[in-house]
């Protein structure tokens, strides 16, 4: 059975969508950690991220070093953290969210944000990531 993650990038599912390239894919998390909470994903379902062949793995870190750019001009912070979990969805992701302090970095608590606001937050990161030069 295709993971949700595999199920959002066939558009099954709808996401709040801030970046793709032929085979990786962010969008925010609809139940952030931290306001700008990221997911960036490669579009092929691969649970363990260390399973990821050598060339995907690497694109998708660059992709997701781009992606935390764009995050840091949009959601000011000290930095923008990450994290590779893979517990709740057996999709490999990596986890960016703003950060001023290592406690931010609590996967327990969470933020509430109404539809409306991720929309525009992930539309401030998309057009920002847009007049970013093609690469890092």
């Amino acid at each position: 059975m295709a993971s949700i993650f595999t199920r959002i990038v066939n558009g099954e599912i709808p996401c709040y969508k801030v970046a793709e390239t032929d085979r990786c894919l962010a969008f925010l998390d609809i139940n952030p950690i931290a306001r700008g909470h990221v997911l960036c994903i490669p579009k092929q379902e691969v649970d363990n991220i260390f399973d990821i062949e050598d060339g995907l793995f690497c694109e998708l870190h660059l992709f997701a070093k781009r992606v935390a750019m764009a995050l840091r001009h949009v959601c000011p912070c000290i930095k923008v953290g990450q994290a590779v979990i893979g517990i709740d969805v057996p999709h490999a992701h990596i986890h960016l969210v703003p950060i001023n302090k290592p406690a931010d970095m609590d996967f327990t608590t969470h933020v509430a944000m109404t539809p409306d606001e991720l929309a525009d937050l992930a539309q401030a990161i998309s057009d920002t990531l847009a007049k970013m030069p093609a690469k890092c």
